[in-house]
């Protein structure tokens, strides 16, 4: 018999406790099902808040919780790998029927996941991947193709530069290190353009995904006094694994002066297709926006019902995203969630 709601969510407030230095209660959902039926519980480990993408992404998952009349114990991770697997054993610990979890790395869950598989637990991947060699250790993946992300950006660029022989300078921001979501785009953006003996990286940076980073990268690439410029060398390429560094980016290059998209010495692509994104796409600050798209709650309450039953799910479900460019006709795109 599984524990009661109530109880259950006393004892989390007490045993994720540790999983936060800001937000130490986890929020708790109880959502509506059929009179006098047992209800389904779901405990999600989400990695943080750093993005009005993963913002939306939270919300979706338990708006989609709601709908579905699932119980989702949510917690908060705040990019701390370690509050995630105290969170995924608490889960455990009071008998969750399904965990699904955003893993901040590839990196680092064989216990904990064989601990869930040895208590019966199924657990969803949502959102990133984990390294192969966890495969017999979780039911399913949920999210987006991060290396065809990667592709069309570079597939964009590619078109773009179509007939001119001259040598194109990148610079590539990169998200966390070790995060599928941002090698998965690395990988894709140099399958293409490493075919092309035109393009050159000329530096690659780490910016965790965060808008504060993106703003110091570029204030320190500025230090140097020689404008937009690396190594002596112009940039004429950005391409930034998600909108948060890219926005840090560009707030930086507008107080001083420095122009970029259409028209301008330098092309700036990005992923995500967060609303601020979009925006600077129609104002021709930004060329290219693939789109990572949040909206994977509904896939991942299904599946989580389909597991509580005992039924097997498909080993990778991708959400499938979109590209905008500066090329196509935006003027009727409906405003997005994030």
């Amino acid at each position: 018999m599984k524990v009661s709601s109530l109880f259950l969510a006393a004892i989390l407030l007490i045993g994720l406790a540790a999983c936060s230095s800001k937000d130490k209660v986890p929020a708790f959902r109880e959502s509506p099902g059929s009179e006098g039926s047992e209800r389904i519980i779901v405990g999600f480990s989400q990695i943080g808040a750093e993005s009005a993408w993963r913002i939306y992404n939270t919300k979706d998952m338990q708006a989609a919780a709601q709908k579905a009349g699932i119980q989702l114990l949510y917690t908060n991770a705040e990019q701390k790998q370690e509050n995630q697997i105290k969170a995924i054993r608490t889960f455990i610990m009071y008998q969750v029927d399904v965990i699904v979890f955003v893993p901040i790395v590839q990196d680092g869950w064989r216990n904990v996941l064989v601990e869930a598989k040895d208590a019966g637990i199924p657990v969803i991947v949502c959102d990133r991947k984990i390294n192969a060699e966890y495969d017999g250790l979780y039911a399913g993946y949920v999210g987006t193709d991060s290396r065809e992300e990667g592709r069309q950006a570079a597939l964009f660029l590619r078109d773009k530069y179509k007939g001119e022989e001259c040598q194109i300078n990148v610079f590539e921001l990169r998200g966390t290190d070790g995060a599928s979501a941002s090698d998965g785009r690395i990988e894709g953006f140099r399958d293409v353009l490493d075919k092309d003996s035109r393009f050159r990286i000329i530096c690659s940076e780490s910016g965790d995904f965060m808008r504060s980073r993106g703003e110091e990268i570029a204030r320190k690439i500025l230090s140097e006094g020689k404008g937009f410029r690396i190594g002596g060398e112009n940039i004429d390429v950005v391409f930034s694994c998600n909108d948060g560094m890219t926005l840090g980016l560009l707030d930086v290059l507008e107080k001083h002066g420095i122009p970029t998209g259409v028209g301008s010495p330098v092309t700036v692509v990005t992923v995500d297709a967060q609303q601020e994104a979009v925006d600077r796409l129609k104002e021709g600050l930004i060329n290219c926006v693939v789109e990572c798209n949040p909206e994977q709650g509904d896939v991942v309450m299904d599946l989580a019902k389909r597991l509580a039953r005992g039924t097997e799910i498909p080993k990778s479900t991708i959400v499938v995203g979109k590209v905008f460019t500066e090329y196509d006709d935006l003027s009727g795109l409906a405003r997005r969630k994030y």
